[in-house]
């Protein structure tokens, strides 16, 4: 093992420290991302938790033969910081000794040092621990982390209390057949579709509440907007007047974080080159003129009059882009037959809901609107459905006692990871995807 040699030790400092340290002797840890030899001198990369460091090795300047690195090895270099304008950071490390932690025992499958990883989707997830070091692989999880920073810091301003729901259910809140059913000790139970049960039931104790936690959906489908386990931005709130109350919200919520991700995260949309929408409103427009605006638009028949198709979303976002500007829009009052039985009836028009979904670049990423919160009226909506009573007695314990009006909504983080930053498949935004294939790793 290579060892720091007496005369070359320095403080321990952190890489965002560096800049203050100009000048100085300095020790610093982290992985050999990509080395470059020259004549006399070469460039080593180091990745650290924050960045990548530019170091510069040299026959003189070092106590060690270059010969001695490789990619992917861990590190702590000892070093002088030393100013560079040719630099993006300003600064670089004149390495003078190296302690190498590990030892990587064989060549990697797949070249993760360039900008961009140039392998297949398959290839890209099959070495998921190695392929997510690379640069612009960890900038995405980067942003996506700065996401639910910016969503969880604008909740906890506007009164949410964050809560963690059980994922080991009785019985499906969304209902229908993608469910993940599962023995638990001799019961049958399921792997919760959504935390949406026990967030109504914990308006009527907080009034406002958020979870960001995983949910599970048995979806047979094989598409680039599909997953089988995806990460779920949830909340739901007392005392509203209308569902539009949830909308503005969850506008002002994007508003709120996408101004944070410019603040925080510079690097990361530098290089991923982010284009970030420009929000100061969200229009929108009820389904059925939704469906209507389509067909005339594009001169297309309409085949499926209770849901968009994908190409429909896509094509709505082009026209409220062309006539708005606006990356985002709102679908309202989708019909009662599509949403699920606690969604509130629009009065005077039962065959729709207090409903929306928002459509974002495209797709479909939050699904929201209004609940039922009267005993009664939700009793009839669950009988006229054909719903046995008797298995949601712990549900329905909530509104017997009393709640109040409310609403809420849920966000697909991976979806709206890839439509932020253009990525073509959701998968690319999920760390360790899980879709009807894919298990491991």
């Amino acid at each position: 093992m290579l060892t720091i040699t007496p005369n070359t030790v320095g403080s321990h400092v952190e890489a965002k420290d560096l800049a203050a340290h100009i000048g100085c002797r300095v020790l610093i840890h982290g992985v050999i991302y990509k080395i470059r030899v020259m004549s006399g001198f070469a460039f080593v990369l180091l990745q650290t938790k924050e960045n990548i460091l530019q170091c510069i090795w040299s026959a003189d300047g070092s106590d060690f033969s270059i010969g001695e690195l490789r990619c992917n090895m861990a590190v702590v270099f000892s070093g002088d910081v030393i100013a560079e304008e040719r630099s993006r950071s300003g600064y670089e490390l004149r390495i003078r000794g190296v302690t190498a932690l590990s030892n990587p025992t064989g060549e990697p499958p797949v070249v993760i040092h360039g900008k961009e990883l140039s392998a297949s989707l398959d290839t890209l997830l099959d070495y998921r621990p190695l392929t997510l070091r690379n640069a612009g692989e960890r900038a995405i999880f980067k942003l996506q982390e700065g996401i639910c920073r910016g969503f969880r810091a604008f909740l906890e301003r506007k009164g949410f209390t964050e809560i963690h729901s059980p994922k080991i259910v009785s019985s499906g809140a969304e209902g229908g057949a993608n469910i993940f059913a599962l023995n638990y000790f001799g019961r049958k139970a399921y792997l919760a579709q959504s935390p949406q049960f026990y967030k109504q039931m914990m308006v009527g104790v907080y009034e406002r509440v958020f979870e960001i936690a995983p949910v599970f959906r048995a979806e047979k489908h094989h598409t680039s907007r599909h997953i089988n386990e995806y990460t779920s931005v949830d909340l739901e709130m007392g005392f509203i007047e209308s569902f539009a109350d949830i909308m503005a919200l969850e506008t002002e919520m994007i508003i709120d974080t996408l101004e944070y991700l410019k603040e925080a995260y510079p690097q990361e949309l530098k290089l991923l080159r982010v284009k970030l929408p420009q929000v100061t409103g969200i229009p929108s427009i009820p389904f059925g003129e939704a469906k209507e605006l389509i067909s005339r638009t594009y001169h297309r028949a309409v085949t499926d009059f209770e849901d968009f198709e994908p190409e429909e979303e896509k094509l709505l976002c082009e026209i409220i882009k062309k006539r708005t500007g606006s990356d985002f829009v709102f679908v309202t009052h989708y019909l009662s037959s599509k949403r699920p039985f606690y969604a509130m009836d629009t009065v005077g028009n039962a065959a729709v809901t207090e409903s929306f979904d928002l459509l974002f670049r495209g797709l479909e990423v939050t699904t929201g609107g209004q609940r039922i919160h009267d005993y009664g009226m939700q009793i009839e909506k669950m009988q006229k459905k054909g719903m046995s009573i008797d298995l949601f007695e712990s549900y329905l314990m909530a509104h017997k006692y009393g709640l109040p009006p409310h609403g809420g909504l849920g966000l697909g983080l991976e979806r709206f990871t890839a439509r932020l930053l253009d990525l073509p498949n959701v998968r690319q935004a999920t760390l360790f995807p899980r879709d009807t294939e894919r298990l491991e790793p």
